[in-house]
């Protein structure tokens, strides 16, 4: 069901400026190209820093909930568990990174 949902959604998000375009002539179509891949650019720099932040919040909670497992029951493990949540973190920076490459470009 997400997977139909998001797809759907997709689909809407790639057309949308396609379809709410008036069209007069060839330089409008041309423009309406143009909006298009612009629209596209920004759907791609959303995806890429929502998605990224969606995994790098998935894998801090699970990185976190086992470190504090592990800290509950030896206390010294809390420098070495540590690195791994900052690892996970950067996965939220790489999204963020990517999608300003992508609205560069």
């Amino acid at each position: 069901m997400k997977k139909r949902l998001f797809a759907v959604l997709a689909v809407f998000a790639l057309f949308a400026t396609a379809l709410f375009a008036q069209e007069s002539g060839e330089a409008e179509a041309a423009k309406t190209v143009t909006d298009l891949s612009g629209a596209i650019k920004y759907i791609a720099a959303a995806l890429a820093v929502g998605l990224a932040c969606i995994a790098g919040g998935s894998a801090v909670g699970k990185i976190g909930s086992a470190a504090m497992g592990a800290m509950s029951e030896n206390s010294e493990l809390s420098g070495k568990a540590l690195p791994f949540v900052g690892l996970a973190e950067g996965i939220c920076l790489w999204g963020m990174l990517v999608a300003v490459l992508i609205l560069i470009m």
